[in-house]
């Protein structure tokens, strides 16, 4: 599914209900256990890895029953994983991009939907990082270490392109704002605590609003209806007369008028939760092979996983699996690289690399999820096993933004060096 302007974030939701506004958490209670405050790279990365393999066990039933993940968010929230890139002078672990991504890639291949629903998250924390003041970052990462989450309203139905934005923050005499639209796929915004809105002001630059969720004039509706991502409740969000003070506003556009990794960063996230649906899928039917499948009777061997022709089948899918690990951490290093020296040729660099990362983990997890049934057999086909979970979640996710595109600016790079655009979705 495509999403907007410039990070994005595709998705889904899910509860019982269709177009009907749900209301937003209001945050953490007072008196509730502050969240943990996690200390450095390993500790995220033993974190998430416990994280994915309690998350696992409902993945199938909470896709199924398109059950949103309440309870699996707030566990995620108190685990200090959502204040990871909080910066150290603040109390944050500043972790690694490669970090950051191996986080997303373990949580993906647990549970997509789940996986998904933080990334517009940390594309927006990045937006604070480089264009808030002092005070904004001081209150903003206080919050992140608090455990509250961020959502998303960013991309718009209806207009021309992805990055005609037509919600409007219009200037009121005491300098504070009012914010109107409709934005759609929305992942997050039913679980946020704060909802960053992007939108163009009266100079018709792209901001970003920071709104908390329970804001009179803001209508979370979980409208989602995708056949894959069905769990990340990526609605509709109405914007109404929305009251918006004035240091609660970020001048988003500033982010492209230099060297920049807000794409490369958004999309690393992306890249991620697609090598791990890949290896949720890979590991899938590695267990069914095992235990379920009965071998063919042409292969005159005693279990499905002595047929020579499958094992070379789970050879070429395992070629592909490494392949996207591989360039995914390829890429994760060069975002680290060009954050500790930020050039034009840094960035672009990095934004190169994710851009091959991700042309080639999307096709990959498609084929690697599809593969799933060729393997497995036809009992891997039966709707109650839900085995299909894992190709609706590749096919949907990796609608997100087109890979021909990259190849585009990853050959015009190539062959006549030319950096690409600064447009936040490469």
């Amino acid at each position: 599914m495509t999403d907007t302007s410039t990070d994005t974030s595709t998705d889904t939701s899910t509860d019982t209900s269709t177009d009907t506004a749900v209301e937003a958490p209001a945050g953490p209670r007072p008196g509730a256990p502050a969240a943990k405050v996690i200390a450095d790279d390993v500790e995220a990365l033993t974190v998430a890895a416990a994280l994915a393999e309690e998350f696992r066990a409902g993945a199938s039933a909470r896709d199924a029953e398109r059950r949103l993940p309440r309870a699996e968010l707030e566990r995620l929230s108190a685990s200090g994983l959502l204040a990871v890139t909080v910066p150290a002078e603040h109390g944050g672990a500043d972790v690694s991009q490669e970090t950051l991504a191996e986080v997303f890639r373990l949580l993906a291949s647990a549970d997509a939907s789940l996986a998904q629903i933080p990334q517009s998250h940390f594309a927006y924390v990045n937006v604070i990082r480089r264009q808030g003041t002092p005070e904004q970052r001081e209150f903003f990462f206080g919050e992140l270490l608090a455990g509250r989450r961020f959502g998303n309203a960013q991309s718009e139905a209806g207009t021309k392109h992805l990055q005609d934005i037509r919600t409007r923050l219009t200037r009121r005499a005491d300098g504070s704002y009012v914010l109107n639209g409709v934005k759609h796929y929305a992942t997050g915004a039913l679980f946020a605590h704060w909802i960053p809105v992007l939108a163009r002001a009266d100079d018709d630059n792209l901001h970003v609003a920071y709104v908390p969720a329970d804001t009179p004039g803001v209508t979370v509706v979980d409208d989602w209806d995708g056949l894959g991502q069905r769990t990340t409740a990526s609605g509709t969000v109405r914007l109404a007369e929305v009251p918006v003070p004035a240091d609660r506003v970020l001048p988003h556009h500033l982010t492209f008028r230099g060297p920049q990794l807000h794409g490369a960063i958004a999309q690393l996230l992306h890249t991620a939760i697609d090598v791990g649906i890949a290896d949720g899928a890979l590991a899938e039917a590695v267990r069914f092979v095992r235990t379920k499948s009965r071998p063919w009777f042409e292969a005159e061997v005693e279990t499905a996983a002595e047929d020579p022709l499958l094992i070379q089948r789970f050879g070429e899918l395992a070629v592909l699996a490494r392949a996207s690990r591989a360039l995914l951490r390829e890429a994760a290093r060069a975002v680290d690289s060009a954050r500790a020296d930020l050039t034009d040729d840094s960035a672009a660099e990095a934004s190169i690399a994710v851009a091959a990362a991700k042309a080639h983990a999307a096709p990959a997890a498609v084929e690697i999820a599809g593969a799933l049934f060729e393997v497995s057999g036809t009992r891997s086909a039966l709707d109650s096993l839900n085995l299909h979970r894992h190709w609706r979640d590749a096919r949907t996710h990796t609608l997100h933004d087109p890979a021909r595109w990259k190849i585009q600016h990853i050959g015009r790079h190539v062959l006549n060096g030319t950096r690409p655009p600064r447009h936040g979705l490469l």
